[in-house]
Parts: structure tokens; C-alpha cells; sequence
């Protein structure tokens, strides 16, 4: 073979093993990787897969079973329905929290729509001012639609303690779609424990004289610990309309928690616990 041929021999042969490697790993070949939103996703190893049952434990308290690790510094206000720890920093609640039963469902307290500032609130809340104008709804934490077992608990779930500033689309869509699907829930499993929030940060754009924080991602987590078997459920969604379905944006628990820095059931057992929130099984949940 001429040396000519053979140096292009070997140049065609040095391309095509250039080729497959830039393919199979192209971050190597750049030194940097694409970036991309950090956006928690399910995990489809564990949806595929069946996890072992986790049992009840008789010996739990079931008191405030809803109510997470508290964060020094936060006002916890008990309304009749719910709980909320409430972020001055921010002018709305880390969290708010309840049970929600079957029979709570079913109530027939009607819609107030009636948004007031909460006086119980030491330093002030956020008002209807903040926004107004903004082109974000006045997204409710604990759904209006979970409280109208009680006239009263409908009124307090209109406070701005539990509002938020939700995109339209998020609010009207898909949130409101997983809110009905919880009220399911609640109905197949009895009762059901429910913990709703945002990722509250420093950065975030406000709204209003008040400065209420505009926030990127929301979560939700729900407990069903009637047993003999139990099972958890967590929900990371950034803030903005969806066509996707819910299954999507289904997460474990823990990874609820590693997102947001809160620690969620923390009365139960330690193993239970681990158990509870490590896993994720679509199936459990008809997903």
C-alpha cells in the first residue's frame, strides 16, 4: 500500500474513533457540562419497581403527626383546618399543614373569596394591595377545597398566611388539578396528612409595598398512615403551567426535604421514617 493511502487509512480510522467518543461522552470533550435547571424528578428505578411494604406502627402519636420540624424564628399559627409556619422575610408561610379526612370532604361550606390580612400575625401580612396589578394569583397553600367541611376554616383559608404568588397557568392548571387529586385521596384512603410550601430563598423577585417573595417551585407531601400498610408521595413543581400529568413531577419524600431543607414526619419512628420517605411507588398511588 502507498504511504500516502495508508496515512489516509489511519486519519479515517482516528475520525470515526473521535466520532463515537465525542457521542458517548461529550461533556469530556468540552471541560464543561450544558447546564440546565436543577429541577427534581421522578426516579423511574423506583416507580418500575415495588419497594416492601412499610407497616404501621401501633405505638405512634398521632398528634401533629402533619407538623414538620419547626424553623426558630417562624410564627406557627393554629387555625381551625390547618397550620401554618409563617416567613416574615418572605410575607407568606414555609409551610402549612393538616389531616384531611374522607369525611371532610364532603362538607358543603361554600367559598368566601374573601382575602384578608391575618391580624394574628405579629409583624403584619402580606395585603391585597401586594397583589394587586402583579399579574400573579393569590394562590391558596391549604385549597379552599379542603376546608369546607367548617364555615369557619373556609374563612381562615382566605387569610394572606395562605397565599402565595402563583403564575395563573400553575394555579388554574395543574395545581389545581393535584389539589383534586388529593381530595381523591383522602376519600379512598380515609384520611391523609398534607404539608404544602415553596422553596423559599434569598433572590427571589417580590411583589408589592410588602415584598412578597415570588417563588419558583412549590412542593406538596402526603401520609396516608392508616394502615396496616402505609405509604408517602412528594411533588416538586416549578412555577409555571403544565400540560404534563402529575406522575411527572412526583418525587420521593426525602427528596422533597434535600430540596427545600425541611424535615417532614419526623415523630414517626426512625426506621419507619426512612422507609417512608426513601421509596416512591406510583402503583400505591394509581399514578
Amino acid at each position: 500500500m502507498k504511504q500516502k493511502s495508508l496515512f489516509s487509512l489511519i486519519a479515517f480510522v482516528l475520525a470515526v474513533v473521535v466520532y463515537y467518543y465525542v457521542e458517548k461522552n461529550p461533556q469530556q470533550t468540552t471541560g464543561k457540562s450544558n447546564e440546565t435547571i436543577e429541577t427534581p424528578v421522578a426516579n423511574p428505578t423506583k416507580n418500575s419497581s415495588h419497594p416492601a411494604p412499610v407497616q404501621k406502627d401501633a405505638e405512634v402519636d398521632l398528634t401533629d403527626l402533619e407538623i414538620p420540624a419547626l424553623i426558630k424564628d417562624h410564627q406557627i399559627i393554629r387555625y381551625s383546618g390547618f397550620t401554618v409556619s409563617y416567613n416574615e422575610k418572605h410575607e407568606q408561610a414555609d409551610w402549612v399543614a393538616y389531616e384531611l379526612t374522607s369525611e371532610e370532604t364532603r362538607g358543603s361550606a361554600k367559598r368566601t373569596d374573601r382575602f384578608v390580612s391575618d391580624p394574628q400575625v405579629q409583624t403584619g401580612s402580606a395585603t391585597k394591595d401586594d397583589y394587586k396589578g402583579s399579574g400573579y394569583d393569590r394562590g391558596h397553600l391549604a385549597p379552599a377545597g379542603d376546608m369546607k367541611w367548617s364555615k369557619k376554616a373556609m374563612q381562615e383559608s382566605f387569610f394572606f398566611t395562605n397565599m402565595s404568588p402563583q403564575k395563573p397557568a400553575f394555579n388554574r392548571g395543574i395545581w389545581r388539578l393535584l389539589e383534586e387529586q388529593v381530595r381523591d385521596w383522602a376519600k379512598e384512603n380515609e384520611a391523609i396528612y398534607v404539608i404544602t410550601g415553596s422553596k423559599l430563598e434569598d433572590g427571589l423577585p417580590t411583589i408589592g409595598e410588602n415584598k412578597v417573595s415570588v417563588p419558583k417551585y412549590y412542593y406538596k407531601v402526603i401520609l396516608d398512615y392508616n394502615g396496616p400498610e402505609v405509604k408517602g408521595i412528594g411533588f416538586i413543581f416549578p412555577n409555571e403551567g403544565s400540560k404534563k400529568p402529575l406522575s411527572t413531577f412526583a418525587v420521593s419524600i426525602d427528596s422533597v426535604e434535600e430540596f427545600v431543607g425541611m424535615d417532614f414526619f419526623h415523630k414517626l419512628p426512625d426506621a419507619t421514617e426512612e422507609a417512608l420517605e426513601s421509596q416512591l411507588d406510583l402503583s400505591q398511588w394509581e399514578l
